[in-house]
C-alpha cells in the first residue's frame, strides 16, 4: 500500500471542497486497485457527490437543517454550534473508497470526491490518500 497526506485550506466558512483532481493525480499510472480517502479530523468528512451544479450548496443546506449551528450542543467551545461539527462525521463519514482501473478513478460521470468541513475554527485540513494495488 502506498499512502500520502495532502493538505487543504478550507477557509473560515463551511465548505465542500472538490479534491477529485488531487485524488486522480495520486492514482495516475498506478494500474488497477482501490483508492481510500480518509480525513483524520473529528469535524470533517468525505463525500462523493456532484459538484458545480448546486449539489455542494444543497449538501451544506441539508446539514444546516439537520445540524443547526445553535447552542443545543453539549460539546461547546469555539464558534457557536461547534458541537454539530463533531456530529457531522456520523452523517458524512471521514472516509470513502473508489475503485481505480488502469490508473484512473472509476467515478460516475457526475461524481466528485469532496472534503466536507463545517468547522470554521480550523481552516487547514489533512486528507490521507492510500492506494492498494490489485
Amino acid at each position: 500500500m502506498d499512502s500520502e497526506a495532502l493538505s487543504f485550506r478550507t477557509g473560515g466558512e463551511e465548505r465542500v471542497l472538490d479534491i477529485t483532481g488531487d485524488c486522480a493525480d495520486f492514482v495516475s499510472g498506478r494500474g488497477d486497485g482501490l483508492l481510500h480517502v480518509f480525513v483524520p479530523h473529528a469535524t470533517a468528512g468525505i463525500a462523493i457527490i456532484e459538484t458545480g451544479a448546486g449539489s455542494d450548496d444543497d449538501l451544506l443546506s441539508a446539514l444546516a437543517d439537520l445540524l443547526p449551528a445553535d447552542d443545543r450542543w453539549r460539546h461547546r467551545h469555539g464558534s457557536p454550534g461547534h458541537g454539530r461539527s463533531h456530529v457531522m462525521p456520523a452523517l458524512v463519514p471521514p472516509y470513502a473508497s473508489v475503485p481505480v482501473i488502469d490508473g484512473r478513478l472509476a467515478l460516475g460521470t457526475w461524481q466528485s470526491v469532496c472534503l466536507v468541513d463545517l468547522n470554521v475554527d480550523n481552516d487547514v485540513r489533512e486528507v490521507r490518500v492510500s492506494f492498494l494495488g490489485g
